[in-house]
């Protein structure tokens, strides 16, 4: 996002000042509602786990594009318009993610939708945003197929035109840590575990093949039950391996536990993990035996960019009693994605949502280019960031720490 003048927005979240106007009663051409004071509402909505084991990460990227539309309404950003947002809860799972795909096209008035959390969800979603050519920009999805089909090792082709990502994906990220387990931590023997998910599984084989490029040793492979928390017999296996560190491809729930178990089993060995395990509750789950474990993340830590200092203020001021985690930054950077392209929408359209506002939206947002909280957002041909910056963690005390950010170089 453009560098705006946010102080005066920042003292009125402060003081609990902003508001969102009520949605009234929809027009008939789907083009958005009266609000009631002369403008029309643009609904963005936001798919993620709002409750449930993973509802850490998914309050944060509700949170932060719930800000993202407050400060474009504050600002009147895009004239005649007010933004507000519905959220809905998938709970982490693909088929109630499906549903409420079918929740938000149903709503004539979103335009744009933030989201899903998890690789799986965004796959049963795809298909029914693209139908009704509502564009979808996630900031967390890291599945390379998603934007570029299931082959797209061998022949990359972009499977749906209306979805977008502001993460980069585990094409780059697995590679990344990689490289950075077998060059600079000097691990040579790894044991790798995945929850046999799309996002878990697919980061895990990404990981593996540049781990055996680089002269790795693969000394172990196991997949667990995401349903469980009892990970005792596959740490032993760690344990019996000979492995000078554990390599996981899945989220915090498990991976806490999972490191707490294998060290428990005698294990001294790191668990490095991609950026579903990069969360404060990794922390508390892993507890002391969680010291010196790593994570990657998408992009670099968003406290150490100037271009988020006002992101950070803001979300502070306006008082969320959850963390923005993760994803907060690239949520934020979704969110305003989306109102950018509604902005390029409504000025082509002589200052007034067109009929077709949706497909105009999904057009627009291919062309979409600001800098961000992130840094410089805008998508390549086949609707992916072209930010690839990833970051190491590791962590330290009570909190994560940074240990390396860089692009990956393949």
């Amino acid at each position: 996002m453009r560098q705006r003048s946010l102080i005066a927005i920042t003292a009125a979240l402060a003081a609990g000042a902003l508001t969102l106007t009520a949605c009234g009663s929809r027009d008939d051409n789907g083009g958005g509602s009266d609000s009631g004071n002369g403008d029309t509402t643009v609904v963005i909505g936001v798919d993620a786990p709002l409750t449930g084991d993973l509802s850490a990460l998914g309050l944060g990227i509700k949170n932060s594009v719930d800000l993202a539309t407050k400060i474009a309404n504050k600002e009147k950003y895009v004239e005649g318009v007010t933004f507000k947002i519905e959220a809905l809860d998938d709970q982490g799972q693909a088929s109630v993610g499906q549903q409420n795909a079918t929740k938000l096209v149903a709503n004539k008035d979103v335009l744009g939708v933030v989201g899903p959390l998890n690789s799986s969800v965004g796959e049963s979603m795809q298909k029914v945003f693209d139908t009704a050519k509502l564009v979808e920009v996630s900031p967390a999805n890291t599945n390379p197929a998603l934007t570029q089909g299931v082959n797209w090792q061998t022949k990359k082709e972009r499977p749906y035109k209306s979805y977008f990502r502001t993460a980069t994906t585990d094409a780059i990220q697995g590679p990344f840590a990689a490289q950075y387990v077998f060059n600079e931590a000097k691990k040579k023997k790894v044991f790798v575990i995945d929850d046999k998910k799309t996002y878990g599984a697919g980061l895990a084989a990404t990981f593996t093949a540049e781990f055996k490029e680089l002269g790795g040793q693969v000394v172990g492979t196991e997949h667990i039950n995401p349903e469980s928390k009892d990970f005792s017999a596959v740490a032993t296996k760690v344990k019996n391996s000979g492995a000078d560190v554990v390599y996981y491809g899945g989220e915090y729930p498990q991976a806490g536990p999972l490191s707490k178990q294998i060290k428990e089993a005698g294990a001294k060995i790191p668990l490095v993990g991609g950026d579903g395990i990069y969360s404060a509750d990794f922390i508390k789950l892993s507890g002391a035996a969680g010291a010196g474990d790593l994570a990657t993340s998408v992009g670099a830590p968003v406290e150490s960019l100037p271009s988020a200092k006002e992101f950070v203020a803001n979300y502070k001021a306006e008082g969320y009693k959850e963390a923005y985690e993760a994803y907060g930054g690239y949520s934020y950077d979704s969110a305003w994605a989306i109102i950018e392209a509604v902005k390029k929408v409504v000025e082509d359209n002589d200052g007034k949502l067109p009929d077709d506002a949706r497909a105009k939206v999904v057009d627009a947002m291919q062309n979409v280019s600001f800098d961000g909280v992130t840094g410089k957002v805008s998508f390549d041909e086949f609707g992916d960031a072209t930010n690839k910056q990833l970051t190491v963690y590791t962590v330290k005390g009570s909190d994560w720490a940074t240990v390396k950010s860089g692009t990956f170089t393949g």
